[in-house]
């Protein structure tokens, strides 16, 4: 197993920050997060956030997610400034994509331009809308306290997997295939630097890794998707490699992470004190967090919001990379 000791490292050295100590602690098992986390293939902030605001102010017709639509928004990708979107994305980074498509359509049915079947909503249904929008700019993504009519949760049923399909369509056609093409010719570029020798740290110190990732992931042989992002990175996936496992989400259902992350401790039977989260996003980092595991923030030195966000969250350490030497003294195998 791998020990994770901070009782001899000062507050903040060679790009490590500790936000709040954990001490000593053995350490069986470590869930990353992929994208931003250890890959930069995906670059899915300009897509996402040109989805969302398509939701909100296209009316999302019948045909929103035609050939046609897809062409001109993949043209329009990083073209104009998007405050809110943009925003969001930083905001509900590591959410179940589901919920953040559901948010978009929520806004467009706030701002009156996305039209629900059996006309607009009373002030009551539009009130708990707006309180569903609140909430999901706070992080959540399940809301069993409030009630809705069943035409709302129907449309959203409908077109929330759609408009995810379509923002994983104007990605591959905007950056990802052509990036994930430039990874396999130089895999280092496309990783956060020092990713792959932490993997291979952790792996040979006795520690078994997990990867969970809000995309779906494909059965496909060959892979596509996230797993042929990964093995492109040269991370190898299966039992007693690099990495055990990947757990993704779903195309038409919501899987947030913090259910995931604990779902697999369970079927691991394993203590959460004896688990190290790595991550970019709020949603891993709140669910470490929340369930008593060591967290570790991987966030760029100039990503300000993140880092103040990861910090009320509840991150313990906060990394630029991984080649910091003090990792080595954090992270070390039990002699």
């Amino acid at each position: 197993m791998v020990i994770l000791d901070d009782s001899n490292l000062s507050e903040s050295t060679d790009g490590l920050e500790i936000v709040r100590r954990v001490g000593n602690r053995e350490i069986t098992h470590v869930i990353h997060d992929v994208d931003g986390t250890h890959s930069l293939i995906r670059n899915w902030v300009p897509v996402m956030s040109l989805s969302l605001q398509y939701a909100m102010t296209s009316g999302l017709p019948d045909d929103f997610d035609s050939e046609d639509n897809l062409r001109q928004l993949v043209a329009r990708v990083g073209a104009e400034p998007l405050p809110e979107t943009d925003r969001f994305c930083v905001e509900s980074a590591g959410m179940s994509a589901i919920t953040q498509m559901e948010w978009a359509i929520r806004r467009g049915i706030e701002e009156g331009t996305v039209a629900l079947p059996g006309g607009p909503l009373p002030a009551g249904e539009r009130a708990v809308n707006s309180e569903i929008v609140r909430r999901m700019w706070d992080g959540h993504e399940r809301f069993p306290d409030l009630e809705e009519p069943d035409r709302i949760a129907d449309y959203i049923a409908d077109r929330a997997p759609r408009l995810f399909r379509l923002y994983e369509a104007m990605l591959n056609k905007a950056s990802r295939d052509r990036n994930l093409a430039r990874a396999r010719e130089d895999p280092e570029a496309w990783r956060v630097p020092g990713s792959l020798e932490l993997l291979q740290r952790l792996c040979a110190g006795g520690a078994t890794n997990y990867f969970v990732t809000g995309t779906v992931i494909s059965t496909d042989d060959p892979p596509t998707g996230m797993m042929e992002e990964i093995l492109a990175l040269g991370m190898e996936v299966g039992p007693g490699r690099l990495v055990e496992a990947v757990h993704g989400s779903s195309w038409d259902t919501k899987m947030p992470k913090d259910e995931v992350m604990s779902g697999l401790l369970a079927e691991l039977r394993v203590a959460a004190p004896n688990v190290l989260v790595v991550g970019d996003g709020r949603s891993e980092v709140a669910a470490g967090a929340e369930m008593g595991a060591a967290v570790m923030s991987r966030l760029p030195a100039e990503a300000a919001r993140q880092r103040e966000l990861h910090r009320q969250l509840g991150t313990n350490y906060i990394v630029p990379d991984y080649t910091s030497p003090a990792l080595h003294q954090l992270l070390r195998a039990q002699e």
